[in-house]
Order: C-alpha cells, then structure tokens, then sequence
C-alpha cells in the first residue's frame, strides 16, 4: 500500500482501539453465572452481535446507552431471563470502562505525527469522552453515530465525515478508513469507495466476537494482526 497518498486515517473505535468484547463480558460473564447460564465467551458476544445490529437499524435516532439497554434486555429473552433495568444500566454504563487494546495509544501518536487523524463510531459523544480520555489523542474529525442520526453500517455516518473532510479539500481517494469489523465498516467503506485496512483483531480467535459475518463479500485493502503494525508500515 503506498501510504503516501493519504492524508486522513479515520477509525472505528470499538473493537478498533478499544476492547469493547473485553468490556462487555465484564458485564455478561457475571450476569450469566448470576443465573447459572452455561455460556461460554463466544455465545455471550454472539448474542450481543445479533442483538446490537438488528437494535441499531431499528433505533437509529437513539443514543448508543439506550441501545445497549434494549440489547441487554434482548439477551436476557434470548437466554430465557426476566430483563432487569439494574442489568440494563450495567451495560449502558460500562462502556466508560472499556479498556483500550496495549497498542491503540502509542500507535495513534506515532501515526498523528505524519496524518490527521478522525474517529467514525457508532457511539454518542457523552460515552466517546471516557474512552477518547484513554486514547490522549488529539482528533482532527469525530463523527458519532449521534451526528448522523444512523449506526453503521448504514452510510451516513462516512458521508457526513466525507463532507466534512471535503470541506476541508480532503477528497476520498485522500482517506484512509481503518477498522476491525468487516460488517460495520468495510463492507459500507467499500461501497463508497473508500481505501481501507483491516486490522484483525480477533486473528486465531473462535467466530466473529460482537460484530455479525459481513452482509456481502469484502476485500480490504490491507490486512494487519495490531494497530501497532499498521504505524509500523505506514511511518516507515
């Protein structure tokens, strides 16, 4: 990949930078031993993948904490549980608590030196606040899914970035888009023409985690194991 070309990475931030699986079964893993659940890790994160995706189309003018509580009451239904609004609250606030991957921090910093960098989650920006505390980056775009009124992979989040970049005179074939989700990010990135890499952080792991299989086949431009990797090639 000729790394020259772009001026902007922008990101998706949860599963991306931060582990959000880890943060999650934070949550999960206690709820199911409370009632005595046989579920192992990969079960938990699918039934949350299934449930946030069909969520998110459904409550796309809905704040991503109110979204979390509907997928957790979903899941308890799913599992055969009375929903709870104290379990529902746990998940909606541990977003605040999701740890970012060892890498994500000092690899942005080292890629911030050489681009502009941007941020294109499915997130409000009340919750985007703990976790950009985290990262210490200074971002030159955020779009959330509270701007856009839409969760990817819907297109409107990208447009609205790309306008914004636009005005900037940033064209597309100037962009970066780098994320972990093929469903959420690549799949909609290519269908507009975006260059993209795909850092996969689940390599050797058990099924796809919280994000659902791609709608549609996909090739990324670029496949890495570590955000760390990706600074690596890109600042050589």
């Amino acid at each position: 990949m000729e790394f020259e070309r772009f001026k902007v990475l922008t990101f998706d931030c949860y599963g991306t930078l931060i582990d959000w699986e880890t943060g999650i079964l934070r949550v999960l893993r206690p709820w199911a031993e409370r009632h005595s659940l046989v579920a192992s890790d990969d079960k938990l994160l699918r039934a949350f993948a299934r449930e946030e995706s069909e969520l998110q189309r459904m409550m796309s003018g809905v704040l991503y904490p109110d979204v979390l509580r509907a997928v957790m009451n979903q899941i308890a239904v799913a599992f055969d549980v009375e929903p709870d609004a104290k379990d529902a609250d746990a998940l909606a606030r541990s977003v605040a608590d999701w740890p970012p991957f060892p890498d994500s921090a000092a690899a942005l910093a080292k890629l911030k030196r050489r681009f502009k960098l941007g941020i294109i989650s499915n997130i409000n920006h009340a919750s985007f606040a703990h976790s950009d505390e985290k990262l210490g980056i200074d971002w030159d775009l955020v779009v959330t899914a509270e701007d856009a009124g839409a969760y990817k992979p819907d297109h409107r989040p990208f447009q609205m970035a790309l306008e914004v970049l636009e005005e900037r005179g940033i064209g597309k074939d100037e962009i970066l888009h780098v994320a972990q989700s093929l469903f959420h990010d690549h799949v909609p990135a290519k269908e507009l023409e975006l260059a993209t890499v795909w850092v996969d952080r689940r390599r050797g792991l058990e099924g796809w985690g919280a994000t659902p299989p791609p709608e549609a086949p996909v090739r990324p431009d670029l496949v890495v194991a570590t955000l760390a990797e990706l600074a690596d090639l890109a600042t050589s």
